[in-house]
């Protein structure tokens, strides 16, 4: 079970070795000892073995009295607004995010439609562990199926932006769907609002036309299709449908950081407020915070994190650097298609292209590098670390976070494997590297 990835937001293995049907259902049982009976929504991304595992979590719930709703292949924030529309209990997407097509995993909703918090993902997490949970038994639950997972998350985003503004433009998309569960919503989408669509990877079975995590070295050939087709702009989502990258009409990788900083721009410009992010994400929030006369707060990284923060602030938008926004008035799970619309609203109400919108944004460079560790005394690094930097401002809340005025670094322990994780960011490239090298001497000179 080494092999198994397990957060307090769900697991991920690969498929026939760590992660098999009984993993699922231990997991699935632990998760369901914390909830009320009622309806749970089952989903899945599309991998091959996604159908099997969504009948596995139904097994373990419906002997015990929870309906399931089977909603097949959906998005991971469709699955969220599933969970509000039918006022279920929980929703389980059958998932592995990025990762290659050879594993899978689960992901977790609380009622509220979002992922679970850490406090109560810990809840499960201890459950699974100590593996002495015993469900009661029931009246036998069943199992239905949702004929429409599209309609309602369709309607709350197109509820965002000037649909008409959009449909005046006649925007040509290409839309890299890359085989997951993005084309369905994210093709209606876009068709709604007036535009020309193609779609790459339409059919959502898992067979990945490149490494599904939407970075520049995956996506080339998808930017060579942009230009070549004459499209005004290229949305690469990841297999569940939760992350946004994006290629302007001249080939360009704009990129995962760009997704939230366009979709920040365009919201706070009509809606000045709160916004969230976490720590790790490019400054360009700040900047563009400050533009619009609204605020930004920084949390751990982590969605859950994000959430909560603004649910707390009440906040107007948030998300994180990874290609995910969150839009309140949609749901608090990082959404691709948000992305979508708010970008080609805020092409279309400020009569830009994507690259022209990308150039008057602030321009930093991150950079990100990780360092073996001979100690196991994490406190004593960040120590050490603080008092090498004299002159930054420190913080704390995840790992260690030292700001300047026109750049920062963050350093932060893995979970999983003995090493630290650096990201540094700066107006150019050469600073950012100067940052992590500067921080990577430090920690190798520890005893």
């Amino acid at each position: 079970m080494s092999g198994l990835i397990i957060s307090v937001s769900g697991l991920r293995g690969v498929v026939g070795e760590e992660l098999d049907a009984s993993v699922v259902a231990r997991y699935v049982t632990a998760f369901a000892a914390g909830l009320p009976q009622g309806l749970v929504v089952v989903t899945r991304d599309g991998r091959p073995s996604g159908e099997a595992f969504a009948r596995t979590i139904a097994e373990a719930l419906t002997p015990h009295g929870f309906e399931v709703l089977d909603g097949a292949v959906a998005a991971t924030p469709t699955t969220g607004v599933l969970v509000r529309q039918y006022r279920a209990v929980a929703g389980i997407q059958v998932s592995a995010s990025h990762n290659p097509s050879q594993y899978n995993g689960l992901k977790l909703f609380d009622e509220e439609g979002k992922v679970l918090s850490a406090g109560k993902g810990e809840a499960v997490l201890r459950r699974y562990e100590q593996d002495d949970v015993a469900l009661p038994k029931g009246n036998h639950g069943s199992v239905r199926f949702c004929d429409d997972t599209t309609s309602e998350h369709l309607r709350k985003i197109l509820a965002t932006v000037d649909v008409g503004a959009i449909r005046k433009r006649r925007f040509k998309v290409l839309l890299d769907a890359n085989h997951g569960a993005g084309a369905a919503l994210g093709s209606r989408l876009l068709a709604e609002l007036g535009a020309e669509v193609r779609v790459l990877g339409e059919t959502a079975d898992g067979q990945f036309e490149h490494p599904p995590e939407p970075l520049a070295e995956n996506l080339a050939h998808v930017g060579e299709q942009v230009v070549g087709q004459g499209a005004d702009v290229g949305f690469c989502q990841d297999p569940d449908a939760d992350r946004l990258a994006v290629i302007d009409e001249q080939g360009r990788y704009v990129g995962e950081e760009y997704t939230l900083a366009l979709c920040l721009d365009h919201v706070l410009r009509r809606t000045p407020g709160t916004a969230v992010t976490n720590c790790a994400t490019s400054r360009m929030a700040e900047e563009i915070a400050a533009r619009h006369g609204s605020k930004l707060l920084r949390t751990a990284v982590g969605e859950a994190n994000v959430v909560e923060g603004m649910l707390a602030s009440g906040a107007v938008f948030g998300g994180e650097g990874n290609g995910g926004p969150i839009d309140p008035r949609v749901g608090y799970v990082r959404d691709s298609f948000v992305g979508m619309a708010q970008i080609l609203a805020a092409c279309a109400a400020r009569e830009s292209a994507v690259s022209g919108l990308v150039d008057e944004l602030p321009r930093f460079q991150i950079l990100k590098a990780k360092v073996e560790l001979a100690t196991t005394n994490i406190a004593a690094v960040l120590d050490a670390l603080e008092r090498s930097f004299p002159s930054a401002r420190a913080s704390r809340f995840d790992g260690l976070r030292l700001e300047w005025d026109d750049r920062w670094l963050l350093v932060r322990a893995s979970n999983t494997e003995p090493i630290v994780r650096i990201i540094a960011e700066a107006p150019g490239r050469d600073d950012a590297a100067d940052l992590c090298r500067q921080a990577e001497m430090v920690m190798r000179d520890l005893p």
